[in-house]
């Protein structure tokens, strides 16, 4: 059974913009912290943004921090990644995540380390 579930990626050129979402199942996105990460070809995966389950912080990769926007909407339990001034290094391949730590959450690029939930990944690709 399909928890998590991305849309909205696609090609843009440079310097556009896309908003992916991640619709999630009522009893994750009640229960757990949401993410972000990413994938490029031939690189590791890499953590892109965070919001948390109570608080509703954000968190952001330096790569990002600026550009991108990570939201959620408890109605539709659904969170979107905003993805402005996108540049051809943001090419990869999306993918959703949650996780009933925020800590844990954060590191969840890090060798070794365990996210409970994925998706199944997003295509963006940007145009130079």
């Amino acid at each position: 059974q399909v928890q998590l579930v991305e849309s909205g990626g696609g090609l843009v050129q440079a310097g556009g913009s896309l908003r992916l979402s991640c619709a999630a199942s009522g009893r994750i996105f009640n229960s757990h912290n949401m993410g972000w990460f990413r994938q490029a070809p031939g690189k590791e995966r890499e953590f892109v943004a965070a919001i948390g389950r109570i608080t509703g912080n954000t968190y952001y990769s330096d790569y990002v921090k600026g550009r991108f926007t990570i939201s959620r909407d408890n109605a539709k339990t659904t969170v979107y990644l905003q993805l402005n001034s996108l540049q051809p290094e943001d090419t990869a391949v999306y993918f959703c995540a949650a996780d009933g730590s925020l800590v844990q959450l954060r590191n969840g690029a890090t060798p070794g380390s365990h996210v409970d939930y994925w998706g199944q990944g997003t295509q963006v690709t940007v145009s130079s």
